[in-house]
């Protein structure tokens, strides 16, 4: 694979149109020549009817499970999502302080990095644990918010509660990557790993936008944990159905490990390329930060997602703080402010990046000039239209960052390396948000616009960085010479 190959599937996880290649088009569903198609895209005629009815059968099946596969990924990413929506909400109802509820999250995302490696080992989609987690978030909210419990025990039960998908959620990602090595051509696979991966992203549109509308009448602000709670247990229900069992000796390599999916957390092409290399090599090597050859990238990343995670996490209580009394429900202009940053995001890396074919070097330059304005944007904002825009602004921007230094790292190492780089890239993803949420709501509580002038203060910064650091300013420059 030379190295503008590699940068575009770096840059480009979402490329993918499909889990299945036209490949299993069906003879006996399609009229007219297959002359076009390889011997690889279908079973030859000279085949029996009845064998070619199985096969057709057999596809049909396969993108099924497939779909459930993805969908189990969506619902995770979505209801992880639409609970971040509506817990400054919560927060506020139940008398939880601020700080508490960045603590939630901080814990959450803590359990959820020391227990990706050992789930990346395993076959286990964890919906069980997600489904708890989201029952338990919703009974625990419920009883708070009809005052049934004080404050603190609320907080206490609802860390428990949570710490669940933090244990468990890790969970989804390496099993699903060992189902497509097992149920998957190599030709096939790289398709199938992305599709998988564009599932977390599309969630975090999709949970904002829905949350809203579960906060029901009698159930309240629980309401979109208990609904995602339900949607989980039919599609655990289905996937007991119809998911055959992973053939240990087709997938005994596991998959990779991915970042908790977060509101306007940007995907980028780290997981699939671990991944491909896992199922490839059957082995998990290991790259530290550390390493001068990506060390700069790591510090950017580092930065950025930081930055994204504290700007992120104060986002809810600022709406409500200033724009919600205007008129429309907080819960509302929440969901629809993380679903415009989700959306931006996605965006920009499904469309934009491949576009404009920019460099690591310029997407990491301009991301955060872009991200900056968008901060600052925010501080600015004193109607609910103006903070939407700068929101989405500053989630374009981190939407150039992230993929920038994700391939840029890439092109750093040799290709036999580039499981252990995209394991280190991924690592610094999940790190962003143990501790920086919660300095984004100190800094909140100290003023509450002190976050998002100091965020674009340290991205201007950032900026000045890369354009000063050798290794980060020349790179791309040197992908021709690096050869896989």
């Amino acid at each position: 694979m030379d190295s503008a190959n590699r940068l575009e599937l770096l840059l480009q996880p979402w490329r993918s149109t499909g889990v299945v290649n036209p490949g299993h088009l069906c003879p006996l569903r399609n009229s007219g020549s297959l002359s076009h198609l390889g011997p690889a895209h279908f079973y030859p005629a000279r085949l029996a009817p009845e064998r070619r009815l199985h096969h057709c059968m057999t596809a049909s099946s396969r993108k099924m499970q497939f779909a459930l596969v993805f969908l189990v990924l969506l619902v995770t990413a979505a209801g992880n999502t639409a609970m971040q929506s509506v817990l400054p909400v919560i927060g506020r109802e139940v008398h939880i302080p601020d700080m508490a509820v960045a603590v939630i999250f901080s814990l959450s995302a803590l359990f959820w990095t020391f227990s990706a490696p050992y789930w990346a080992r395993q076959s286990d989609l964890g919906l069980l644990g997600f489904l708890l987690s989201m029952f338990l978030c919703g009974v625990v909210v419920l009883a708070g918010v009809k005052g049934v419990i004080a404050p603190l025990v609320t907080f206490v039960l609802f860390t428990l509660a949570r710490s669940l998908f933090g244990i468990f959620g890790s969970a989804g990602n390496p099993a699903a990557q060992a189902f497509v090595a097992a149920h998957t051509a190599p030709s096939e696979r790289t398709n199938a790993l992305a599709t998988l991966a564009s599932a977390f992203g599309l969630g975090t549109i999709i949970g904002p936008a829905v949350a809203p509308f579960f906060i029901l009448p009698a159930v309240g602000l629980a309401g979109p944990m208990l609904v995602f709670a339900l949607i989980a247990a039919v599609t655990m229900v289905a996937v007991s159905r119809w998911l055959p069992d992973d053939d240990p000796r087709q997938s005994s390599a596991g998959g990779a490990v991915a970042s908790m999916p977060n509101v306007g957390g940007s995907s980028t092409g780290a997981t699939v390329r671990a991944a491909e290399e896992v199922q490839a090599s059957g082995r998990r090597d290991s790259l530290s930060w550390k390493d001068p050859r990506i060390r700069p990238f790591c510090i950017y990343g580092f930065a950025v997602g930081s930055a994204q995670a504290a700007l992120g996490q104060a986002i809810g209580f600022y709406i409500i703080d200033r724009i919600a009394p205007a008129g429309i429900s907080a819960p509302q202009m929440i969901g629809m402010v993380l679903m415009a940053g989700a959306g931006a995001t996605l965006l920009v890396q499904w469309g934009v990046i491949r576009m404009l074919g920019l460099a690591p070097a310029q997407l990491m330059r301009w991301g955060v000039l872009l991200a900056a304005v968008g901060a600052g944007g925010i501080a600015l904002s004193s109607s609910f239209y103006g903070l939407a825009l700068a929101f989405a602004l500053t989630s374009a921007g981190f939407g150039f960052c992230r993929p920038g230094f994700t391939a840029g790292a890439s092109l750093a190492v040799s290709r036999k390396e580039q499981g252990a780089v995209a394991g280190a890239v991924t690592s610094v993803n999940g790190a962003c948000f143990i501790v920086a949420p919660a300095i984004g709501i100190g800094l909140f509580e100290i003023y509450a616009t002190l976050p998002y002038w100091l965020g674009a203060a340290g991205l201007l910064l950032l900026a000045l960085y890369t354009w000063r650091n050798r290794t980060l300013s020349a790179s791309g420059r040197q992908a021709a010479d690096n050869e896989l």
